[in-house]
């Protein structure tokens, strides 16, 4: 697979050097350094999971492409709305550029997106679909702020945030719905190892528990500790007092949270095992991923 991820990067590299100078350089500091690559290594596991081919399609490589801008599409709306100075080490791209040419950058990697797979009607419905579903989603869980709501509610919104996409990298990577479930549930675990992470202090997701805790988002540790209802009553505040003693109680609730995912990355491997005909690649992505939360 490391071989599919240097075709994903020079690809990139072609379609950044075809993009506007008015935005290039903006597009290329938002591609450049510590990415992940996280969401095309899962399209691409789930392709290995169903083929046992040396060489990717050009078609699910482009898919890939799409994936990966799309998601950086997200991180600059995110790194705005959370006021984040920083992204993977550099200046986030609306402090460094500007929050017009920022914004309007997003637009320009969108459209770019869709004109990667302008000939592939599947894909073209399916990154679609995941744009309009983390709009959503986005929405949903700004709405739900600061209310006392629980694990099943944390679940159903995170199905619908990182799930989706997750869930739509392993469609592209069949090309069918085989693994579309597996694909959510990895989602959901990381959404889970990226609130644990940040309350924890972790690195490996690169979130934020303070900004979290001060808009009143419901994070996994939050919905586990509201059931108390003194910490539901202090997560509705945003005064520094209650911040402090909400952070606390989410510090508390971390043993009950990893138990959570624990079981998330079992109903996962699960999955993997009962549709994939090579399952041992995706097994082995739902274990590096349940490490995220404890690195």
């Amino acid at each position: 697979m490391a071989s599919w991820i240097t075709d994903l990067k020079e690809f990139l590299t072609r379609w950044l050097d075809e993009c506007d100078l008015e935005v290039r350089d903006m597009i290329r500091r938002q591609l450049s350094g510590r990415a992940k690559y996280y969401r095309p290594v899962t399209l691409f596991a789930c392709f290995q999971a169903m083929h046992k081919e040396a060489t990717i399609p050009a078609q699910v490589l482009r898919s890939a492409a799409a994936v990966e801008l799309a998601h950086n599409v997200s991180l600059i709306i995110d790194d705005i709305l959370d006021r984040s100075r920083f992204r993977r080490g550099k200046l986030s791209l609306h402090c460094r550029f500007g929050f017009l040419p920022a914004l309007m950058t997003a637009g320009y990697i969108t459209a770019g997106t869709h004109r990667i797979v302008s000939d592939d009607p599947y894909s073209i419905h399916h990154i679609g679909e995941l744009m309009q579903r983390l709009g959503v989603a986005e929405c949903l869980q700004w709405r739900l702020r600061r209310r006392a709501l629980g694990v099943e509610d944390w679940r159903r919104i995170a199905g619908e945030d990182t799930g989706s996409m997750f869930e739509i990298c392993a469609r592209l990577g069949t090309r069918d719905d085989r693994l579309r479930k597996f694909g959510q549930l990895l989602g959901i675990l990381y959404h889970g190892c990226d609130d644990v992470g940040d309350v924890r202090g972790t690195a490996a997701l690169g979130g934020g528990s303070a900004r979290d805790i001060q808009d009143g988002v419901l994070t996994l540790p939050a919905a586990i500790a509201m059931r108390n209802p003194k910490t539901a009553l202090l997560f509705r505040k945003d005064d520094p007092e209650s911040l402090e003693a909400v952070a606390k109680k989410l510090r508390l609730a971390l043993p009950e949270a990893e138990e959570y995912l624990d079981k998330i990355a079992a109903e996962a491997d699960a999955e993997a095992i009962k549709q994939a005909k090579y399952p041992e690649t995706l097994i082995g992505l739902v274990r590096y991923t349940r490490e995220l939360s404890r690195n």
